[in-house]
């Protein structure tokens, strides 16, 4: 009897211990990496979903009869007029080195400089009321109405503040038959940095 008390009573060895320490430690740095990764992932998302609406409202905006407010002599006919809406005239928004590690509260006027012309995201009818992480703007080539011509739409980001950009790209381009077509996937470069 008095051997198994004696064996009850001892406690862990050193060895077990720095055992259990070790685990600990390789499960926190887990943890950490997941956090990281998860964080990260949270923060890129809102550059896929703004450069995915962008595309969106430049393919609605490109369907959208935009013919003159003349009228048609009796017999005669108007055609078709289909353009993709102009380059943003202030880009981008934010300026890149307001949102280099921090957010960025753009105001609402930001997003409307293209209002009197019909141009730009007031065009694409896309503004963010929220805080951002990425600075967005939006271009097309030539004069957006004919075959060939181009949409890009790019959200760039510096989260961790080190000067080097993510950047998100969205193309769209007339082929023909004057359809537009968006390019399938979002370019990705560096999208955690």
């Amino acid at each position: 009897m008095g051997k198994w008390l004696k064996k009850t009573k001892r406690g862990f060895t050193l060895i077990e211990l720095m055992i259990v320490v070790a685990i600990v430690g390789i499960l926190a740095v887990l943890a950490i990496y997941g956090v990281r990764k998860y964080l990260a992932n949270a923060k890129t998302a809102e550059a896929r979903n703004s450069i995915g609406q962008v595309a969106k409202n430049a393919a609605a905006e490109y369907e959208r009869e935009s013919m003159p407010g003349t009228v048609v002599t009796p017999g005669q006919s108007a055609a078709v007029s289909r353009a993709l809406c102009a380059t943003e005239l202030g880009n981008p928004i934010p300026a890149p080195a307001k949102i280099k590690g921090a957010k960025y509260q753009s105001l609402a006027a930001d997003w409307y400089q293209g209002a009197a012309t019909n141009s730009g995201f007031a065009c694409l009818k896309f503004s963010m009321d929220a805080p951002q992480y990425y600075s967005y703007s939006y271009a097309i080539s030539n004069t957006g109405a004919a075959i060939g011509d181009t949409f890009l739409a790019t959200a760039n980001g510096d989260l961790n503040g080190d000067g080097v950009l993510s950047t998100f790209t969205m193309t769209g381009a007339i082929t023909a038959g004057l359809v537009l077509n968006l390019a399938p996937n979002i370019a990705e470069v560096s999208p955690e940095e």
